[in-house]
């Protein structure tokens, strides 16, 4: 798939395999809206700003980073089984597996749990690798259902030695930084005033990156479900165990494909997160976005529901075989 248009057939078999799975599964496509008065609060990502006139002087606005709010709120407004294809940004994303603009395939399920999610991805991910070859089989890996499926803890204890549970209530990210050097890790010690969601996100990423995710969906696709709760401003607790979220990650290939939640609708709590992760940015000098008080009045109609973003891109990369988003992009 190395020239241009053989570049844009694989592009246009992916997008119709992903149409058709939602058309079979009764989905509504929607169109969100890609300039915003608010972008996502994710930690770790950076928006684009722009400054817009829409007849009433200059406005502060973003490029979407995410459409979740906008399809947050069709939820609220009644509908029920929606998706998106559309263009997002993040700032200062480039790399092999990231680019500044780039597809996002999202979704939602009302009346669902992430399990749903996961079903959903085992018909993306193999209905695409049969679009492209006539079969799952991709190298080494198969993307055939059903999918391997781990807890994070299962996942830290197998690849990395490490109990990750025992430093999440309470809190203790300089333990886990600890064991994470008792695993043979270099994790760099933070200044003594620093966050303590920092000290535990910096610590858990070094395990992640070094040990679990290069493990991850080697043979075929894995799963990995229930997230520290500290790590996940939009899912809502799980009701087993309170020390973790209902967050949900696919990987192949040791590639992250997609991130899914069992949605927050509590808008009270919601708003406290937002005002939590507003002081973070500001403690740690990112930029500080404004909160969007039509999402948080969106939440108190929104129904139990379950969500799921995949990068396109990284979809049909793997699909096709490939380890650089250069040889997929047009």
């Amino acid at each position: 798939m190395t020239g241009l248009p053989e570049r844009l057939r694989a592009r246009h078999r992916v997008r119709a395999a992903v149409r058709a799975h939602f058309e079979r599964h009764g989905f509504l496509e929607v169109e969100p809206p890609t300039v915003v008065p608010a972008p996502g609060m994710e930690p770790h990502i950076t928006a684009v700003e722009l400054t817009v006139d829409d007849g009433r002087g200059p406005q502060r606005r973003w490029l979407h980073t995410s459409p979740e709010f906008a399809m947050k709120k069709l939820l609220a407004g009644g509908a029920e089984r929606i998706y998106a294809l559309t263009r997002v940004f993040r700032a200062g994303e480039h790399g092999p597996h990231h680019r500044l603009e780039f597809t996002m395939l999202e979704w939602y399920r009302a009346h669902a749990g992430y399990p749903a999610l996961m079903e959903d991805c085992e018909g993306l991910l193999s209905g695409a690798a049969l679009a492209l070859h006539g079969t799952t089989r991709v190298g080494e890996l198969d993307v055939a259902p059903p999918y391997e499926r781990l807890t994070l803890a299962e996942a830290f204890h197998r690849y990395a030695g490490v109990d990750l549970l025992a430093f999440v209530d309470p809190l203790d990210g300089r333990g886990l930084q600890q064991a994470a050097r008792q695993a043979g890790l270099a994790v760099v010690e933070g200044p003594a005033e620093e966050h303590p969601v920092e000290a535990f996100e910096r610590a858990f990423y070094e395990v992640m990156l070094a040990r679990v995710e290069p493990a991850m969906g080697r043979a075929r696709p894995t799963f990995l479900y229930d997230w520290p709760a500290p790590l996940c401003a939009l899912a809502r607790l799980s009701p087993a165990d309170p020390r973790v979220a209902e967050r949900v990650e696919l990987y192949a290939a040791g590639v992250e494909l997609g991130n899914g939640f069992g949605e927050l609708t509590d808008a009270d709590e919601q708003a406290a997160r937002f005002r939590a992760e507003q002081e973070r940015r500001a403690a740690t000098g990112r930029p500080v976005y404004p909160v969007d008080e039509e999402f948080l009045e969106a939440l108190r109609r929104m129904p139990p529901a379950a969500g799921m973003a995949v990068g396109l891109d990284r979809l049909l990369m793997v699909a096709a075989g490939r380890q650089d988003l250069a040889d997929v992009l047009a």
